[in-house]
């Protein structure tokens, strides 16, 4: 129960942090969102690491370092496709990174049970149809399910080596994994360039969604360490629920029927794969 509990608890938080993260990323940038909020979260993390004092336990901790080039790619793709696409369209679809653990655990010699087989019919069917707008004139995809999907690969290339880390030390994982994303946005910055000088009054809200994901990888690093990928991995891709939830609530976003059916059957499928 803590494990299922943990890993919720990253979904929510990750949740809350892939909603305001990308709405203030559509007015400021993705990229000056993401270097805010990465130093953010990167300082709450440092700090409680400083104040354990414990060195890591085991140096497969350092596999959190290709996890967070892989999620901070796909975080970046996230954050681009919310600022060109609907919020509800491109949230489930990017939760399809819960498909990736299961795949690596078949090649790994898992069988997926008729329940994760029957998840995963229904999330690819429920992409396809979130993903198509009816009546649009021109292309058939709705805006911004490109970047969904390259999200989705990227979110699911962080959950089997941040998996191995939480369960050397989540704490030094969480740490290394902050130290990597950051270094991966600073070099983005490097080459784009972007405008990054923010107002005082801006600071904390960016600083509270770096403080938010983090605590969202914090969680699942730490659900890692007592349960299997399969499950852990899954349960944190509830996401999308959260992030759907409050679009509709603080943007009022309507999508069209059938798309509205994709979504559930997207998120249907999701929960169909963790129950398995």
């Amino acid at each position: 129960m803590g494990t299922i509990a943990l890993a919720l608890g990253a979904s929510l938080a990750w949740g809350f942090a892939d909603f305001f993260g990308p709405l203030r990323g559509r007015s400021l940038g993705a990229l000056r969102v993401l270097v805010w909020a990465q130093l953010g979260g990167l300082a709450v993390i440092a700090l409680a690491v400083l104040i354990r004092w414990r060195g890591p336990g085991d140096w497969a901790v350092l596999l959190a370092i290709p996890a967070a080039i892989s999620g901070t790619l796909g975080l970046y793709a996230y954050y681009r496709g919310m600022a060109v696409g609907a919020m509800s369209v491109v949230a489930p679809i990017a939760g399809l990174s819960a498909i990736v653990p299961v795949i690596v655990g078949i090649v790994s010699g898992d069988r997926p049970s008729p329940w994760q087989l029957t998840g995963i019919a229904c999330a690819l069917i429920g992409v396809f149809l979130a993903a198509r707008e009816p009546g649009r004139v021109g292309s058939r995809f709705a805006a911004g399910v490109g970047l969904a999907l390259l999200a989705a690969i990227g979110f699911g290339g962080y959950f089997p080596p941040m998996h191995a880390a939480g369960r050397a030390d989540f704490w030094w994982a969480s740490l290394f994994f902050r130290l990597a994303s950051t270094s991966v946005v600073l070099a983005a910055i490097a080459v784009r360039r972007p405008p990054l000088v923010i107002t005082p009054r801006q600071f904390p809200a960016l600083a509270l969604i770096g403080i938010g994901d983090m605590a969202g990888n914090l969680l699942f690093a730490a659900a890692a360490s007592q349960g299997l990928v399969s499950i852990t991995s899954v349960l944190a891709s509830l996401y999308p629920i959260v992030t759907i939830v409050l679009a509709r609530a603080v943007l009022s976003e309507r999508v069209a029927r059938s798309q509205e059916a994709g979504i559930v059957l997207t998120l249907a499928g999701v929960a169909l794969i963790s129950v398995g």
